[in-house]
């Protein structure tokens, strides 16, 4: 079986998403296209060598309809034989698209293929491909879960519950997301992997002044009677400092067989080791990255003590803490230039933008192995093991 490699990574700054957020004003389209673009320029290649663009959206409506991902590459300047697909895996949409495009590698289905994705929440909310009075889960659903399945924030809190996560642990796990991601920026750790656009060169919603006593003064952000009668145990601890923001963003790798890359003289970051997706409780629904972190190992024949770096998505701090203690992991080896919760959760990009930042860190730090991880709505998660080249 051939090698799959990423030769470039690139994403934009994330901005808030909101309708005064610094990349408010670009169409999502547009977001995306820019990193396309850049991926190009970065690498040099023909865009017309390109086999496929694989691109990951959540909420695909309105803006961000029609298969976003065949129009960014329109709009990029690529050749109109270049093909394109969105996919949609909740927040690991983009994460997906990478296993996919590997996979084609892999297979020798593709040479040279591109994974991204994109979200602009502050033009398409999060929702908006659920009208109001709409049931999206169905009957069978309904009646193989009676009691009802819950929101994501909830979620978050029967973790921290179940795993005796408590508010300060959050938010100390948030103010250190935010002190690594200000560090990472004064030390030019990002340079290598955003694209700026429009003017904008830096993540949006990252705090360097963030501090323990700030976010203690924060009120719980999903507190709902309703829920806190049917689920006791809840303490009502996440808040939005110790959860990821709304965001906008778009990010893109490109991935070439190993022959590939040395034919074109590309330069491999690394070499995708190994993958792995798993289905979890949709209730508690957000701790499918535990066992797909022990699946990922098991295929990769790695344990946990061989990963130099772990990107985790910080969806909420509980998921991450509680992640942590399954897995024995090393916090001090995780998400080191700070994680969603400062830099932003752009939902459909997230999974490249932790791909792209996550081989560029291996680079500037000389680790061998990486090993990411997302959790997703609906029970899912997606994890992969990474080696650098």
């Amino acid at each position: 079986m051939r090698d799959a490699v990423v030769v470039e990574a690139v994403r934009t700054p994330i901005g808030k998403g909101k309708p005064n957020g610094a990349l408010a004003h670009v169409h999502p389209v547009e977001i995306l296209a820019h990193t396309l673009r850049t991926l190009v320029d970065r690498s040099g290649i023909d865009p017309a060598l390109v086999d496929d663009v694989i691109g990951g959206t959540v909420d695909q409506v309105g803006e961000q309809a029609m298969n976003t991902t065949r129009y960014a590459v329109l709009s990029a300047g690529f050749p109109e034989t270049v093909p394109a697909t969105t996919v949609d895996r909740q927040c690991g949409s983009s994460q997906q698209a990478v296993h996919f495009a590997a996979q084609g590698v892999m297979s020798g289905a593709y040479d040279l293929v591109v994974a991204c994705g994109v979200e602009s929440m502050s033009r398409v909310p999060m929702w908006s491909n659920v009208p109001e009075g709409k049931d999206p889960f169905g009957p069978g659903v309904a009646a193989r879960f009676p009691d009802g399945l819950v929101p994501q924030g909830i979620s978050a809190e029967l973790i921290a519950a179940k795993w005796s996560i408590s508010r300060q642990a959050m938010d100390a796990f948030a103010v250190s997301s935010h002190r690594k991601a200000a560090e990472a920026w004064e030390s030019g750790l990002f340079d290598a992997e955003v694209a700026p656009l429009d003017g904008v060169t830096r993540d949006e919603c990252v705090r360097p002044g963030s501090a323990p006593e700030i976010l203690a003064g924060l009120k719980p952000a999903y507190y709902d009677p309703g829920f806190g009668e049917r689920f006791p145990q809840i303490e009502w601890n996440v808040t939005a400092g110790n959860a990821s923001p709304v965001n906008d963003g778009a990010s893109a790798v490109l991935i070439a067989s190993g022959e590939t890359a040395a034919r074109l003289g590309l330069r491999p970051l690394a070499r995708l080791h190994a993958f792995a997706v798993t289905g979890s409780d949709p209730v508690l629904m957000l701790t499918g990255v535990v066992p797909a972190t022990e699946k990922v190992l098991r295929r990769a024949g790695l344990t946990i003590d061989d990963i130099d770096l772990f990107e985790v998505n910080e969806a909420f701090a509980s998921v991450v803490l509680a992640w942590q203690q399954e897995t024995g992991a090393d916090l001090a080896k995780v998400n080191v230039h700070g994680g969603a919760i400062a830099l932003g959760h752009p939902l459909g990009a997230s999974g490249t933008r932790l791909t792209t930042t996550l081989v560029h860190a291996m680079r500037a730090r000389g680790a061998r192995f990486g090993l990411q991880t997302m959790c997703e709505a609906g029970g899912l998660a997606n994890a992969m093991v990474v080696e650098a080249m």
